[in-house]
């Protein structure tokens, strides 16, 4: 590797972590943001919070580097285009390849990396967060002795105590049910506790108001009575594992007799293929940032910035494939589609470069375009001036 190509590598990565640390940050707080009922409703630690905002991490990193990769490309280059530093590599005899060849090396391994995250370490993380909330739903005990605090242990289910006594004693029990649209429960409890199983809350010496739709309210008071918590409990224990939760290797090789697979087999064959396709993105989002930005121009040429070309095009890109693989999943029609957009591109881009031709609009195009303007101009400056003077021919 060159000097040049050295010095155009660091600018490119420096710009690339400038662009990559703030958005992935953002993106991140607002993941994390919300899942903290983790801890609102369940009672969890802050600890069990962060934990789980560790685990959210390495499934924005795919979706961000690609664009963060454009970001530093087309800033970098702009900017070299500002200082002359592309005319004076030109001027010098230096082919494009002095520009191209370290931002695609950066691209290729940027490439890599995403699908090490993507294949290898966000199916674990995926998997970890899930069983870490399915645990937290399941631990029953730490959303009831939560003193003078309603909780929500299920849809329709809240519970609240009065204060914790020694032995796991509860006093001051209320219990809020509502599930069964048929009626409504309401227990108060002097006293009571979980049993050793957590599979049921038993309350002394309270009642019972029974609410039907009609306003009609019942009341029967009991000495003891068992609230079964066991439904509850193998509910929340209970850890849905998705397509996109799933290795590699199992998507290769899914089992047929899987109940989600039976449910929906589409979104195990569309995540395979996503799987093969969208770790191309920083090599292609890098192709695209060298077309737009790789060339030296004049200062005085008017063009839209390189950076928000480059977005718009990646932009469009990144939305045609993801909604070729969400129909994916319902037909496999789509599956070609998610291949041959990314191939598309990379050829055309490819094209570009191999050809040392410049991303610009047809003169045709611009020529009408051009002509569009000025009639609309013309008008205007009329108004402006109050109708005086002679009409432009």
């Amino acid at each position: 590797m060159t000097i040049f190509e050295t010095y155009i590598l660091r600018r490119v990565f420096q710009m690339f972590l400038t662009a990559l640390l703030p958005v992935l940050g953002i993106i991140w707080t607002t993941q994390a943001l919300q899942r903290i009922n983790l801890v609102t409703d369940t009672g969890q630690s802050m600890g069990a919070f962060l934990q789980l905002a560790t685990l959210i991490l390495p499934t924005i990193i795919p979706l961000v580097l690609p664009f963060a990769l454009v970001i530093g490309v087309t800033q970098t280059l702009t900017t070299m285009n500002s200082d002359s530093e592309l005319t004076v590599i030109e001027a010098a005899g230096g082919s494009r390849s002095i520009v191209v060849r370290p931002i695609m090396m950066l691209s290729v391994v940027l490439a890599l990396f995403s699908f090490a995250v993507d294949d290898f370490i966000e199916p674990i993380v995926r998997q970890a967060a899930r069983q870490m909330i399915a645990t937290a739903h399941a631990d029953l005990l730490s959303s009831v002795v939560q003193e003078n605090t309603f909780r929500k242990v299920a849809d329709g289910l809240y519970v609240q105590v009065a204060s914790r006594r020694n032995n796991g004693v509860l006093g001051g029990i209320f219990v809020a049910d509502s599930r069964d649209p048929g009626y409504e429960l309401i227990y108060y409890a002097r006293e009571g506790a979980v049993d050793e199983t957590s599979s049921a809350l038993v309350m002394r010496d309270g009642e019972v108001h029974r609410k039907l739709p009609d306003g009609g309210v019942s009341i029967i008071k009991f000495d003891s009575y068992a609230f079964d918590l066991t439904d509850l409990t193998k509910m929340a224990d209970v850890v849905t594992i998705r397509a996109q939760d799933r290795s590699l290797g199992y998507l290769l090789a899914p089992d047929v007799t899987e109940e989600n697979y039976k449910k929906n087999p589409g979104a195990y064959d569309a995540e395979l293929h996503r799987r093969f396709t969208e770790w191309t993105f920083p090599i292609l989002f890098g192709l695209i940032a060298l077309v737009v930005s790789s060339d030296a121009r004049s200062h005085r040429e008017a063009r839209l910035h390189p950076m928000a070309r480059a977005l718009m095009i990646t932009l469009v890109v990144r939305w045609a494939t993801f909604y070729a693989a969400n129909n994916a999943e319902d037909s496999r029609v789509f599956i070609p589609l998610m291949y041959i957009i990314p191939l598309a591109t990379g050829i055309i881009t490819i094209r570009q470069l191999a050809g040392n031709r410049r991303l610009s609009m047809p003169v045709s195009s611009n020529a009408k375009l051009t002509d569009l303007l000025d009639r609309v101009r013309h008008p205007l400056r009329r108004k402006s001036s109050g109708g005086r003077g002679a009409p432009d021919p």
